[in-house]
């Protein structure tokens, strides 16, 4: 169905998130070559239903697909709860059994065990990934000595998105939610920043949080789980290129996309707009 020739790595995200994992991926892997696609034209995927984040996260991989792409990143924790275990199952052994889909909860959580010595951890993340309950399944697997709680902080991504991350009118809605979830198991000892944007809260959540008290932010994590992955499997290693080039697509507005990156990049880039419907 797609062409079996070497590409790029396809990373995914309902919006501008995931650029915090593609920019820790592209300084731990620089050599490689990337397509970035984000549907922010149909943004926020947090509110949508399993069924509906399941179909728009497959458009977007098949389209990353026709471009080339052998590996896709679903750099989008909402994506990532809802979608990638049925595109693994379903749809990839009808696309092209070779290529892989992964996604970035599974290499957050298995940092859980050794950041947290109380074994009591709190997940912070949109209404989307934490009413599926992903993270708390899969530390359960994983890890079933480890107590888990979630609290959902809706207004965060508007915080950055906005550019009001670092504004004095952000303190009440970071502390809300830091008390809110410290008051629900006081013996939380580590914090999971559960969705892409909140690495830029991280200032601002630090003013808040209690000494001896860790963020875990995905980044770093989702990278390394990466750079294993490749040097595990060397045959998904040698089909994919290494010019250290990079593709921004956008089903939004183009000039809009290349702004707001600005924001998580901390630069200017070119960006294509793409339709997906």
């Amino acid at each position: 169905m797609f062409a079996s020739v070497p590409g790029p790595i396809g990373l995914f995200d309902s919006g501008y998130g995931g650029l915090t994992i593609f920019d820790k991926i592209r300084k731990l892997l620089p050599t490689y070559d990337y397509v970035y696609l984000g549907d922010n034209a149909r943004a926020p995927y947090g509110p949508r239903s399993f069924e509906v984040v399941y179909q728009f996260t497959r458009q977007a991989v098949a389209y990353l697909f026709e471009a080339g792409c052998q590996l896709v990143i679903l750099a989008c924790n909402t994506a990532s709860a809802k979608a990638l275990r049925t595109i693994q199952q379903k749809d990839l052994p009808r696309w092209d059994a070779t290529r892989r889909v992964l996604g970035v909860i599974r290499p957050t959580v298995e940092c859980v065990d050794r950041l947290s010595c109380s074994k009591h951890v709190g997940v912070l993340g949109t209404s989307g990934t934490i009413s599926s309950r992903s993270y708390e399944i899969e530390i359960a697997k994983m890890f079933p000595c480890v107590r888990v709680t979630g609290e959902a902080c809706p207004m965060w991504v508007p915080l950055v998105e906005n550019n009001e991350y670092d504004s004095p009118g952000a303190d009440y809605f970071v502390r809300k939610h830091i008390d809110r979830i410290l008051s629900a198991d006081p013996l939380i000892d580590t914090l999971i920043l559960g969705c892409t944007h909140y690495p830029l809260l991280i200032p601002k959540i630090r003013q808040f949080l209690p000494a001896g008290v860790s963020l875990c932010a995905q980044g770093e994590y989702v990278a390394e789980s990466l750079r294993d992955y490749l040097r595990r499997h060397p045959e998904m290693d040698r089909k994919l290129t290494q010019g250290g080039a990079c593709r921004f697509l956008t089903t939004e507005s183009a000039e809009k996309f290349s702004e707001a990156a600005s924001i998580f990049l901390r630069t200017s880039i070119a960006v294509e707009h793409i339709s997906l419907a």
